[in-house]
């Protein structure tokens, strides 16, 4: 599919304009490669079915969050990008329940889940302030429940791609947690943007209505 083409490329383009330090080059490829999974979506059918649109709506308060963070930092902006990737979970979320979601494969990932993202946050507490200290921790219990209900319906589905890119998303957003309270650098970039530029294709190229 040439959206996958297009957000990979946009991703390498993206991943050497913060090698080089160009802010006008993050600026021009970021939209573009967040841009090509919301077509993937679209491509793949998505707008057809219920559970497709619930996706689709997703991938676009990604797509807005991504713009949203470009912004080094973590004031308005960043809070703003939260808020919107937290609404986009929530439309995942969503999508997953109308999906319907096997009680024992969610129940079980939420187990694995779980504990992760508590020592996550506790990672992160001692870097966080004001707001943040109660702002991050609820984002990440929406994490959790995107990825368990994405188990969930992954296997009533048959949709193994569903958790692949839930899984892979709550990956990355440990690479963002890094960058902004811990330890700024490229190398959270160099694993942190793919690992999200796949999870966002792999939930898009699944979007479409079952047969």
């Amino acid at each position: 599919m040439p959206w996958v083409a297009l957000c990979a490329a946009a991703c390498a383009a993206l991943l050497a304009s913060l090698w080089r330090g160009s802010p006008l080059g993050v600026w021009l490829s970021k939209p573009v490669a967040a841009g090509a999974f919301v077509a993937a979506a679209l491509a793949s059918g998505a707008l057809e079915w219920e559970v497709g649109r619930w996706i689709a709506a997703a991938l676009a308060l990604s797509w807005i969050g991504d713009v949203l963070l470009i912004p080094s930092g973590t004031g308005a902006c960043f809070r703003a990008g939260m808020a919107s990737f937290a609404a986009a979970h929530l439309a995942f979320s969503a999508a997953f329940l109308r999906a319907g979601v096997a009680t024992g494969p969610a129940l079980a990932a939420a187990a694995v889940t779980a504990p992760a993202l508590l020592a996550a946050a506790r990672w992160l507490r001692p870097f966080l302030h004001g707001p943040l200290r109660v702002a991050v921790p609820g984002y990440a219990a929406v994490i959790g429940a995107m990825v368990a209900l994405a188990v969930g319906a992954a296997a009533g589905l048959g949709r193994p791609a569903l958790a692949a890119g839930a899984a892979l998303f709550a990956l990355s957003d440990l690479a963002v947690a890094r960058e902004r309270f811990v330890a700024p650098g490229l190398a959270n970039s160099l694993w942190g943007l793919p690992a999200y530029f796949a999870a966002q294709l792999l939930l898009a190229l699944a979007s479409g209505p079952t047969a």
